[in-house]
């Protein structure tokens, strides 16, 4: 039977614990504005470019570009 009351004197404390932030959060502020989060998503602020892709030339100059230079100097 002591763990029960074990057990109850510990969810009183965790349930005050979380009660005691939750008022602190609505205290703050942090619920006040609902709507923006969920119409923010639908504008875009800037529009993203991807960047430049290599030329396939590029590409294999810069992977082949040791083996040329062994290949010249040999």
């Amino acid at each position: 039977m002591s763990v029960i009351y074990m057990l109850i004197s510990i969810s009183t404390v965790v349930v005050g614990l979380f009660l005691f932030l939750y008022l602190r959060a609505i205290h703050s502020g942090q619920y006040e504005d609902v709507e923006s989060p969920a119409i923010r998503m639908l504008f875009e602020d800037e529009i993203i470019t991807p960047p430049a892709q290599e030329s396939p030339e590029e590409k294999n100059m810069s992977h082949h570009k040791d083996k040329k230079e062994k290949q010249t100097t040999t």
